[in-house]
């Protein structure tokens, strides 16, 4: 049985068990604590040298260390439902819009949390070197998290999903995206009314209280 290394406070891990639970794919779990930095210790860098979670052992022993491939895999391991698209189209919006969330959402939240929490000191990027932070870089990323909310509520006005197709793993690292935001206080108001029915929509998944 295949293995991911997890922490529940985390939006990337998030991903994982999200997609692992979309596709019906049963995993061991093993908790790695963030908040005492056990990312960055022995045990775990033998497992993922980049010190970053989530990680997905495969059943034949193989490690995969970032969302990017173990979406590749768990796709083709279990093509349905089918979350990356079926058609060369769609597959294109799919990639296009995840790579933006990421970008413009997920990238901008790290940004601004990284480099304005307290707790965060010296680590303004993850990874198994220290960086210092740097706080017109936080305040940079408020104001990205603050438009990407605008970007995706005009988007959403007249769909269902991120994607023309239906659900795909664009909606799952949006709703991740979103959700995550809070670690910067900020959420969507009565002004996103597009995102805010999409995101109660997508809550009705099952795997979305993961």
């Amino acid at each position: 049985m295949i293995t991911l290394y997890d922490f529940g406070m985390a939006p990337s891990p998030r991903r994982a068990r999200i997609l692992l639970a979309e596709k019906g794919i049963s995993h061991n779990t093993v908790i790695v604590d963030m908040m005492s930095n056990e990312q960055l210790g022995e045990a775990y860098r033998a497992i993922n040298p980049q010190c970053t979670i989530p990680a997905l052992r495969l059943a034949g022993g193989e490690v995969l260390t970032d969302n990017a491939a173990i979406t590749a895999y768990l796709e083709a391991h279990a093509p349905e439902p089918a979350l990356l698209g079926r058609t060369p189209l769609e597959k294109a919006e799919i990639a296009g819009w995840n790579a933006r969330i990421e970008m413009e959402g997920l990238m901008a939240i790290a940004e601004a949390l990284r480099n304005g929490s307290p707790m965060m000191k010296n680590r303004a990027l993850p990874g198994p070197v220290d960086y210092a932070q740097i706080p017109e870089l936080a305040q940079r990323g408020l104001a990205r998290v603050h438009s990407f909310f605008d970007m995706l509520n005009a988007h959403l006005a007249g769909r269902d999903t991120i994607a023309s197709s239906g659900f795909s793993i664009a909606d799952i690292t949006a709703v991740v995206t979103v959700d995550f935001a809070r670690a910067v206080r900020v959420k969507a108001g009565e002004q996103h009314g597009h995102l805010l029915r999409w995101r109660a929509a997508m809550a009705l998944r099952p795997s979305m209280a993961l």
